[in-house]
């Protein structure tokens, strides 16, 4: 499978632009009283809150030990970040004191009970130097549990400007539950910069860590676990084992009521932003250097006198960061008087209670408000939300704006003004920026001009068409007479592999379209991402991947809706599958080893999420996996140096899962070429999973009934000789993007070769190659179900490459608002004989 690459270089440029576009913008300013641009809230009439009270500090003293000395001028800043507004656009940058050309320390006064998030960067007059860990990659953060007077010694692997020279070795262990030993999935791991989520049975390895001693520190994203902090000795070439458990933490109820300034819009939405995962943090890296989306956040209530009021559910002892805003952690959050940030500090009480905020102003800087009012099509998708999005620095995460009815959209941007100067911004839908665009800024390069001002502005604008949503579909389904089969067959939709956040909001309405065009099944296909090469790391990576929650969550929408789900889980390589097996150490019989130590925790960990929130089959396999498979061989034909006791371990891993998953378990293979293939370890699976992209014609544009001849022809000859000699079920699972010449199950690549479908998918650009054809598309999906309909072998069909967070009639394989969607409509519920 083809995925988007992991951009560490471009994160690492990203936070450098940051950095400078602060310290640029950092100059004095007085905050003007605003000038109100929507009716204002009514007088208060009730007493404002008190002050909060300090919380105790501790003295906390942080020592680093550099790879090499600073250059004259330079300083060593122990950067304090904060991941509710974005990691690079609030630290509070400490210099340190060197001890010795190596070695610098800093000693500062910190809340008890923290969990502090730090990293070291280092400055003379240009571009910080941000600290990386030993494989070239930024370190988001380290953390730093505060209980007591202590310290750390930490040791920084490398600069964003040089290379790592050093030994290293692993920490690996298994988080668990203290109060009865089950093992915790998805518990934030650190230590020396590195991160990494535990897996389904609590185990974890933190690869590549410089020898010497570390501070390692166990975090639950939601807080429901006390968090865990210890010392860990690293030796170069060898793997520290650690094991660790947690201290549930019960939950208390915590009511904050806030006073909000005068002049806040009564009817707009006010968030809560913070730390912790329920409250909008995803842990990842996000578009201009963001953490937190603000569809994830919950929303306050108005009170009948004015004042807003929020009752959560919170781990007690967890240090929840937060703030109040209009928009996200960035963007209409909160600000202190004199324009700075605002970030609230709150050690949950172990009784819960009341916690009585006020919101100074919105506002940051002379600089008046601007108002964006929008009109957009009649043809907008019922039940989609528009979007504003801006670009300061870089595209930051939209935010959704406020609905006023007659397809008109608003939205007021307060702050921070005194940041920005010209920007550019644009439209989109369902928060999906480069996905569900307006026509006008659909390619990204260019926004609609915009600049702050002391006097307020009222931007009106209309967006003409939407990008990849035209007014009209063509194409007819065919009325024909339908063998039905029983309620067994599998008729699907398989949301296509990768993830953002802010696809989590939109995901059930997704799952309601599923429902509408009568399929019994649902299939998603949740990623971990591959980050390194060697040592391998392979894991769910916070912001590219879905969190265990974020699928629970998905599971539980989709059977709440009578939905049968599979799991089809599918790795994000840093470049192309192919690619990336050429260049693996595939002679080293210890990567080997890695590698299939890895993909066993893959399968078992999406083994565990079918099993434990009752998922009713699971898929392994796909059409990258081949150099794995016993006789593996690369894309050019060579072989890939498979362990000659491949064919003896995958029965082994196989084995595992069944241990994990009691539901089916099928394989997919790709066709055409995987048949031939095929291991002999699928005698010990329930099914076959075939992942249909077969060319149907030789013509370059094949009839209908051509087609259908052709899909036929191809299922009777080695397709039904196949599964005749496995004796087992098969799903047909296909893929065609809606484009001129799809139905070739070639589209060519510019250099001989085919390109992967998902080439084509959101969020990648059109393809300037391939026009959008929409009829053919819907004419292979007529042909293929004609086919299956005579020959009741094919125990199911889904269709691929559904796209879940917004509707585009674009360039891919979805069928999401496409003419194909109406001939799964049609077919669907006569297949499974609800429609006789």
């Amino acid at each position: 499978m083809n995925a988007h690459p992991v951009r560490f270089s471009f994160i690492r440029l990203l936070v450098q632009g940051l950095l400078a576009f602060i310290l640029l913008n950092a100059c004095s300013f007085t905050l003007f009283d605003s000038i109100d641009i929507f009716p204002p809230t009514a007088t208060p009439s009730y007493p404002l809150p008190p002050a909060s009270t300090p919380l105790p500090v501790a003295q906390v003293t942080f020592e680093a030990a550099l790879p090499a000395p600073l250059a004259a001028g330079e300083t060593l800043y122990l950067s304090l970040v904060d991941e509710v507004t974005g990691l690079a656009l609030n630290p509070a940058n400490h210099a340190m004191t060197g001890r010795d050309a190596l070695h610098y320390t800093i000693s500062l006064p910190l809340p008890m009970y923290s969990v502090v998030k730090y990293r070291y960067l280092r400055q003379s007059g240009g571009l910080p130097a941000l600290e990386d860990d030993s494989s070239g990659n930024p370190v988001r953060y380290r953390m730093f549990h505060v209980t007591g007077q202590g310290g750390t010694s930490d040791v920084v692997a490398s600069w964003s400007d040089g290379p790592f020279s050093g030994q290293t070795g692993r920490l690996a262990g298994v988080v668990t539950d203290s109060s009865g030993g089950t093992p915790l999935v998805n518990i934030l791991v650190t230590a020396g910069g590195i991160q990494v989520l535990t897996d389904s049975t609590g185990s974890f390895a933190l690869e590549g860590l410089p020898a010497g001693t570390h501070t390692l520190t166990a975090y639950a994203l939601d807080g429901a676990y006390r968090t865990y902090q210890q010392g860990a000795e690293v030796a170069a070439g060898h793997k520290t084992p650690v094991d660790i458990s947690l201290q549930p933490a019960p939950l208390v109820q915590v009511t904050f009521t806030l006073v909000v300034p005068h002049g806040t819009i009564p009817s707009v939405p006010i968030r809560m932003a913070g730390s912790l995962l329920q409250l909008g943090n995803t842990f990842g890296d996000l578009r201009g250097g963001v953490s937190t989306v603000a569809s994830r956040m919950p929303e306050l209530q108005p009170l009948a006198d004015g004042r807003y009021s929020l009752s959560l559910d919170l781990p007690a002892g967890a240090d929840l960061r937060y703030k109040y805003t209009l928009g996200d952690g960035f963007w209409n959050a909160e600000h202190a008087s004199d324009g700075a940030f605002v970030v609230r500090q709150l050690i949950v009480p172990e009784a819960g209670g009341q916690v009585q905020d006020q919101v100074a102003t919105w506002q940051a800087g002379p600089s008046s408000p601007i108002l964006f009012e929008v009109t957009v099509p009649a043809n907008t998708p019922l039940g989609e939300t528009v979007s504003l999005q801006i670009n300061p620095y870089g595209w930051t995460e939209p935010a959704p704006m406020w609905a006023m009815g007659n397809s008109r959209w608003a939205y007021t941007l307060y702050s921070p003004l005194n940041m920005i100067g010209s920007f550019e911004y644009r439209y989109c839908r369902n928060e999906q920026c480069g996905s569900a665009d307006d026509l006008q800024t659909a390619d990204g390069r260019r926004g609609r001009p915009a600049a702050t001002s002391l006097t307020p502005q009222n931007l009106q604008d209309t967006v003409g068409a939407w990008k990849w949503l035209p007014e009209a579909t063509p194409g007819q389904v065919l009325g024909v007479l339908v063998q039905p089969r029983t309620s067994a067959f599998v008729a699907g939709i398989e949301f296509q592999p990768g993830y953002h956040p802010t696809w989590q909001a939109h995901l059930p309405e997704a799952l309601q379209n599923v429902q509408a065009v009568w399929a019994n099944w649902v299939v998603l296909s949740p990623t971990w991402t591959v980050s390194r090469t060697s040592p391998l790391v392979f894991n769910v990576s916070p912001g590219r991947d879905p969190l265990w929650l974020d699928t629970v969550e998905t599971i539980s929408a989709a059977r709440a809706l009578d939905l049968d789900v599979a799991l089809f889980p599918a790795p994000q390589f840093p470049t192309d599958a192919a690619a990336w097996w050429q260049s693996a150490p595939r002679s080293d019989p210890a990567w080997w080893d890695a590698w299939f130590d890895r993909y066993r925790a893959f399968a078992l960990y999406h083994a565990d999420l079918a099993a434990r929130n009752g998922g009713g089959m699971l898929a392994l396999g796909g059409d990258w996996i081949g150099p794995a498979l016993p006789g593996g061989k690369l894309s050019d034909g060579s072989a890939s140096g498979v362990p000659a006791d491949a064919e003896a371990r995958w029965r082994a891993l196989l084995a595992d899962v069944r241990a994990h998953f009691s539901g089916p378990v099928y394989w997919a293979l790709a066709y055409p070429g995987g048949l031939e293939e095929a291991p002999n370890f699928l005698s010990d699976l329930d099914g076959i999973y075939l992942l249909w992209q077969a060319p149907l014609g030789s013509a370059a544009s094949p009839t209908l009934e051509e087609m259908q001849a052709e899909a036929g022809r191809l299922l009777d000859g080695e397709v039904s000789a196949f599964r005749q000699a496995l004796n087992k079920p098969l799903v047909l699972a296909v893929a065609y993007p809606s484009v001129s010449g799809t139905a070739a199950g070639c589209l060519p690549d510019g250099s001989g070769g085919c390109l992967h479908w998902m080439e084509l998918s959101r969020p990648n650009a059109d393809n300037p190659a391939f026009t959008v054809d929409l009829k053919t598309q819907l004419d292979i999906y007529q042909a293929l179900l004609g086919a299956v309909n005579t020959r009741s072998w094919v125990g199911g069909f889904v269709s691929r490459g559904y796209y879940p967070a917004a509707v585009a009639q674009d360039q891919s394989a979805s069928v999401r608002a496409k003419p194909a969607a109406d001939a799964l409509w049609y077919w669907f519920p006569r297949l499974t004989g609800l429609i006789q």
